[in-house]
């Protein structure tokens, strides 16, 4: 299962590797900015396609190196092998009506939950490592870090509609 790359001038980086069933995948990253991927099946002579946004990319990576994804609300976990086994989330939170107005330090996020906001956007705009005094707004989308248990716990105990 050798992976081949190729410079493809004017179109981008090609990848592929064959599978130990024969099947051949392709992956093209364009000077466009688009991901395609190409599938054959051992035998066929037409290959699948599908084109992807490098958000889209991401996401089946996250997947195929099995990460968790939530469909409803985004929650990748993490294991990192050489500490400990440490597995830790990242989710994705749409703050409801009920939190709009407090701050994190209001909230008391970490000392009650253990989880800690990492970032917040707001109407396209990222505010990366908000302060305490951070304020949230209504339909701000906050990304948190934790343990599976903290996450749960912040879901639990703050996001409470």
């Amino acid at each position: 299962m050798a992976l081949r790359s190729l410079n493809l001038p004017g179109i981008g980086t090609k990848y592929e590797f064959e599978t130990d069933k024969g099947d051949t995948v392709a992956i093209f990253f364009t000077k466009t900015g688009t991901i395609q991927m190409y599938t054959l099946q051992k035998g066929c002579k037409t290959p699948s396609a599908a084109e992807m946004t490098p958000v889209e990319a991401r996401r089946l990576g996250n997947i195929l190196t099995g990460a968790i994804i939530d469909a409803d609300q985004e929650s990748v976990e993490i294991a990192f092998s050489a500490l400990a086994d440490l597995r830790v989330t990242i989710h994705t939170f749409y703050i409801p009506k009920t939190v709009a107005g407090k701050t994190i330090e209001d909230l008391q996020i970490r000392a009650k939950t253990g989880a800690t906001v990492i970032a917040v956007c707001r109407q396209d705009k990222n505010i990366i490592n908000p302060a305490p005094s951070f304020v949230f707004e209504d339909g701000d989308a906050a990304l948190v870090i934790g343990e599976s248990d903290q996450i749960k716990k912040f879901e639990r105990e703050i996001m409470v509609e």
